[in-house]
């Protein structure tokens, strides 16, 4: 069984010309990625937090990871504004904790956060609080998260390749062709 990151490299190859931008940051999304397949794994609820600017990726996200045609048992996935819709009122830590603490009662610890956006953005708190996060982060460097540009033309395509390689580790590890933990 290859390792993940050849495994992410053979990937990326085979898509062509088309990813090739990512063949020299495949190291800080290995790290990242693998992270979050191996908590997808043990069964853990995602919880999907955007920017307003990728608010269309989340509801992409959310009604094509359990698609029918992908033949694979479903990945538990919901959005923070599911959970609490007024999530774009909080500000402070002390808001944060208590919707932090919410969701854990809830949840009983069984989630972790993904957080797509801008670094700066206020919904980006809660999820780097957390050490589990999932976090595809815009303009900033944060701690094994995968660094994206917000200025970038192709922002929106990448994002798609990136979901769509994302969707095939997923495939990948749940069916032992590569493990997450390599």
């Amino acid at each position: 069984m290859p390792e993940f990151a050849q495994w992410t490299l053979d990937a990326i190859r085979k898509e062509g010309g088309s990813l090739s931008w990512l063949e020299e940051q495949r190291f800080d999304w290995t790290t990242a990625t693998s992270y979050a397949l191996k908590q997808i794994l043990s069964g853990k609820t995602i919880i999907i937090i955007t920017d307003d600017k990728r608010k269309w990726f989340e509801g992409y996200v959310i009604h094509s990871i359990n698609s029918v045609l992908l033949e694979r048992p479903p990945v538990a996935i919901i959005s923070i504004d599911s959970i609490y819709p007024h999530f774009n009122s909080i500000s402070g830590g002390e808001m944060i904790d208590m919707v932090d603490d919410m969701i854990s009662q809830s949840y009983k610890n069984d989630y972790f956060f993904w957080y797509i956006g801008k670094g700066d953005d206020k919904r980006s708190d809660i999820a780097k609080r957390q050490d589990n996060s999932y976090i595809w982060i815009f303009d900033e460097e944060f701690n094994n998260a995968f660094p994206l540009k917000s200025y970038d033309s192709s922002l929106d395509i990448k994002l798609l390749q990136l979901y769509k390689l994302l969707n095939s580790s997923l495939n990948a590890t749940m069916f032992g062709e590569v493990d997450a933990s390599s």
